[in-house]
């Protein structure tokens, strides 16, 4: 009802009209009457050569953007045949450890009509180099590359856990990358500042708003004490959200980011330009909600989920398949994922209407609480010094664990339904499963072996000193670490001689 606002409550300082600061009501004026947002379906198996084949497929089929996953060898910054790699290569997801697998990679797929998101996070300014010399060998100008590298360390030491350095080297890494692709590859986003990792992790819509916005905070403001001007980055920043099962609390999630970004960028860092004060974002559906139980059941949930990430107004999705808490996804269920959101794009209608919730005293209301619990947690992490200090006291990283404890609870005493689980329970249905054998991983050994044998050893031993040079003074690292790519230095390699100079992270210890 009405009354469900404040008094004082103004439709031109909450909402506006689209396109029009706040932009609570969406970044364009025109949504998906202008243009639908990007199928991004979140591939990668096995060898290069194996998921070049299934992008092939899907990009026949109407995928219209590349998003890679990549192994946990490869994310942990290990080469396919380190021996922390054993019985992980091409598990769960495409392992990369050079330049000559980033070719096969990306073997006839042209870098300047498609863009390509790299789930990469530690190793990102790694994985960014191997993609622009693949551009490179491909005649392709740098500023005509489009994609993003998720290349939020922050939400590592948070949730995910696949950090290498600690965090201040790793944030000098980061602000390298910014100020390198701001200058070299303009169309590049430097960071999709991800909120996924914390929400998959069990935190709740709040905590994954709050957290995942001052995460985007100390990224900008480290980039202006580098010297750099907010203007000139900000506006390839990007962000990625999880959305979940509440409909409404995701929508509401969406909206109140948009509102608070805006504000953030022009009040606490004067941007000028309106494309510094855009929260552009993709969206992947909830993973941690698909359920082994019956599985079929996880079509809806994603459907459900890609809806509200519709409504919400996302720039690209991505919507999970329903046997991914098997294993990766076959050919015919990322098909079926991505004819979900085809089927929402042209059949439901939701395009023909811009932000058709907005006005809503229910929204709006939630929308209003999600912003107001935000400002308590950015207060509340400014009293701590900022977000690295209380990273590296532990505070995030207490507060998620004690919402997914509260979540279990929920779950067990039946206070939280969830069908096929602890209600509506039935006799498993067997899947069909895509299953990765050792193949991968014997392939890999054997390429990393022809390539050491072949490669010129005494340049990459250069490059690679010339790189512990640059780590151990103030030198932007990303010209030494694509000169590293570029003579195939391998991941690892590289990885190993940054660690020479900035050590690893050990986590404290959480009771």
């Amino acid at each position: 009802v009405p009354e469900d606002l404040s008094d004082g409550w103004s439709y031109d300082e909450k909402l506006g009209y689209p396109g029009e600061y706040p932009y609570t009501r969406g970044i364009h004026a025109t949504m998906y009457r202008g243009r639908v947002w990007t199928y991004r379906l979140f591939s990668g198996f096995a060898t290069a050569r194996e998921t070049n084949e299934r992008y092939k497929t899907l990009l026949r089929e109407g995928q219209t953007g590349l998003s890679v996953a990549f192994d946990f060898p490869t994310i942990n910054g290990y080469d396919s045949d380190a021996p922390m790699s054993r019985g992980e290569v091409g598990k769960c997801g495409v392992a990369i450890s050079s330049l000559a697998d980033m070719e096969v990679l990306l073997d006839g797929i042209p870098l300047d009509q498609v863009t390509t998101s790299m789930t990469i996070n530690a190793p990102a300014a790694v994985l960014l180099a191997f993609y622009i010399c693949v551009a490179e060998k491909q005649g392709v100008p740098l500023d005509k590359i489009g994609g993003t590298i998720q290349n939020d360390i922050l939400k590592e030491y948070i949730a995910q856990k696949s950090f290498i350095y600690p965090p201040r080297p790793s944030m000098r890494i980061i602000t390298d990358t910014i100020e390198y692709c701001t200058e070299n590859v303009p169309r590049w986003n430097t960071i999709s500042i991800s909120g996924y990792h914390i929400r998959e992790a069990g935190s709740t819509a709040l905590q994954e708003l709050a957290f995942t916005l001052r995460d985007g905070y100390e990224y900008v403001k480290a980039g202006i004490e580098t010297g750099l001007d907010v203007d000139e980055f900000a506006p390839r920043l990007s962000f990625f959200f999880d959305c979940h099962n509440d409909f409404f609390e995701e929508i509401a999630k969406f909206r109140a980011a948009r509102r608070i970004w805006a504000k953030l960028m022009k009040e606490h860092f004067g941007a000028k330009k309106e494309r510094s004060l855009l929260l552009r974002f993709h969206t992947q559906t909830a993973g941690v909600s698909l359920m082994a139980q019956q599985p079929y059941n996880n079509v809806v949930r994603t459907t459900i989920q890609a809806l509200a990430a519709v409504l919400g107004g996302t720039q690209s999705l991505h919507t999970n398949s329903l046997d991914e808490t098997h294993s990766l996804p076959t050919e015919e269920s990322a098909l079926l994922a991505l004819r979900t959101q085809q089927v929402i794009a042209h059949e439901s209608g939701v395009t023909n209407t811009i932000d058709p919730l907005g006005g809503s005293y229910f929204v709006e209301k939630m929308t209003d609480e999600m912003e107001e619990g935000f400002w308590e947690y950015f207060r509340k992490i400014d009293e701590l010094g900022g977000m690295v200090e209380a990273i590296e006291a532990g505070y995030p990283q207490q507060e998620v664990a004690d919402a997914a404890f509260r979540f279990q609870r929920a779950v067990e005493k039946k206070d939280k339904i969830i069908v096929g689980v602890n209600k509506h329970v039935t006799e498993h249905v067997p899947i069909e499963i895509l299953y990765i054998d050792d193949t991968p991983e014997k392939e890999q050994r054997s390429r990393l072996a022809e390539l050491r044998s072949t490669r010129n050893n005494s340049k990459v031993k250069e490059v690679l000193a010339g790189l512990r040079k640059a780590a151990a003074s103030d030198e932007n690292l990303m010209p030494h670490i694509i000169e590293s790519a570029r003579n195939y230095a391998t991941l690892g390699e590289i990885i190993d001689t940054m660690k020479e100079e900035f050590g690893e992270h050990v986590e404290p210890p959480m009771f």
